[in-house]
C-alpha cells in the first residue's frame, strides 16, 4: 500500500489595516497583512493545519513586519 503524504502551502489571504500607522515610515493606511496556513496533507487533502505564516508589508517604503514585530495597533486592527 502506497501513502501519499507531504506538506502544501494553503491559500493567502490579504488584509489592509486601515487607520493604522506604519512603524517605520509613519504613512497610515499602507499596512497590508497577508496570512497563509501551512497544512500537512494525505493524499493531497488537508488533513493537519501546521502553522499560519503571517507577515505585514508597508506599500510605501516596502518594510515588512513578521508576526513576532507586529505592534499592539497593528494586532488590534486585525482582531476587527
Amino acid at each position: 500500500m502506497i501513502l501519499f503524504f507531504g506538506t502544501r502551502p494553503g491559500k493567502k489571504e490579504t488584509k489592509v489595516l486601515q487607520n493604522v500607522a506604519c512603524p517605520y515610515c509613519q504613512q497610515t493606511g499602507t499596512l497590508t497583512v497577508v496570512s497563509q496556513p501551512n497544512y500537512a496533507h494525505l493524499f493531497w487533502i488537508p488533513v493537519i493545519t501546521l502553522n499560519n505564516a503571517q507577515y505585514a508589508e508597508c506599500s510605501h517604503c516596502k518594510r515588512v513586519f513578521y508576526k513576532e514585530e507586529f505592534t499592539p495597533e497593528m494586532q488590534r486592527a486585525l482582531t476587527n
